[in-house]
């Protein structure tokens, strides 16, 4: 018979194994986990078998080769996933407090910013910070958003800017929208153009999610239509590919330093501009490594 421990205990001892049973979830597979931990199998074995009998009942049942976690498990295991990013944030504090200089900062941002802004902002960094270590993610606004609320990223260029209570943010600059024709088009030649003009135009548009699509459907509904959707993508320089094969149009910020060939950039009127910022999360303290980076570029674009 198995018997179970008070809660207290079963903590203490939950705690030392918070990454044992977030990757075992993942995984499926002891050995795979014990892989990833640098620990031997049968450990594995042993500090599950624990576990269990601290809880009161199995973590595992057999899963083909495999195993998965029993529904007691997934509980732990929920409980583990939110921990894990708290306690990794409490030790590089503490760490970083110590050394500074050789921080490590996870930046996230948008495909598009990856081009020029985020390449000139870390090589600028880097003479005056050698040692700080970057984590670069992408994706699109929705998923920077999200992943900068759950402290998976420290610090985010957005674009636009977005209003979230969770964040704090600052506007770096305002980059204008122009529409993207192919080079033939019956509007390529136009000093401007009206977006009520697009309403019978195929549009290549970023899938849901991402801030340029935003940007797009409330232009065109405040134009007093719905785009018409030939093809949807993930990067803008895909999009602006498709415009060129001459597969629809595109609302996009304007190419630098110049048009690709194939694609020729309008004007809107009225003018469209998009925000770009810098974000984190309100009401937390900063590591000194992020702190820095933060400071450098809101000093550079402010």
């Amino acid at each position: 018979m198995i018997h179970t421990v008070p809660n207290e205990s079963l903590t203490a001892q939950l705690v030392p194994h918070l990454c044992l049973l977030a990757t075992l979830r993942n995984t499926g597979n002891v050995t795979r986990t014990a892989e990833i931990l640098g620990v031997p199998q049968p450990t594995v074995s042993r500090r599950l078998a624990a576990l269990g009998q601290a809880l009161g009942a199995p973590l595992t049942v057999p899963d083909g080769r495999g195993v998965r976690l029993t529904r007691a498990a997934e509980l732990l295991a929920d409980a583990a996933e939110r921990a894990l990013p708290v306690v990794d944030a409490g030790a590089r504090l503490a760490r970083e407090e110590i050394e500074p200089a050789s921080g490590h900062v996870v930046l996230g941002f948008l495909h598009l910013l990856g081009r020029s802004l985020v390449p000139g902002l870390l090589r600028a960094y880097r003479e005056q910070a050698p040692a700080v270590r970057f984590s670069l993610v992408q994706g699109s606004l929705q998923d920077i958003v999200d992943r900068l609320a759950s402290g998976e990223l420290d610090l985010a260029l957005l674009a636009p800017v977005v209003e979230d209570e969770r964040l704090e943010t600052v506007v770096l600059d305002r980059q204008p929208i122009h529409l993207s024709v192919p080079a033939g088009h019956r509007l390529a030649g136009r000093s401007s153009v009206r977006v009520a003009e697009l309403a019978d135009e195929p549009f290549v548009l970023l899938e849901h999610g991402y801030g340029l699509r935003r940007i797009t459907d409330d232009l065109c509904a405040a134009a007093g239509f719905t785009p018409k959707v030939a093809f949807e993508g993930q990067e803008s320089d895909t999009v602006r590919g498709l415009v060129g094969a001459g597969l629809g149009v595109a609302l996009l910020p304007r190419f630098e330093p110049g048009s690709p060939a194939g694609v020729a950039e309008v004007p809107l009127h009225p003018p469209v501009h998009r925000t770009i910022g810098l974000g984190w999360r309100a009401g937390e303290p900063l590591s000194p490594a992020v702190q820095a980076f933060r400071d450098h570029v809101l000093g550079r674009t402010g």
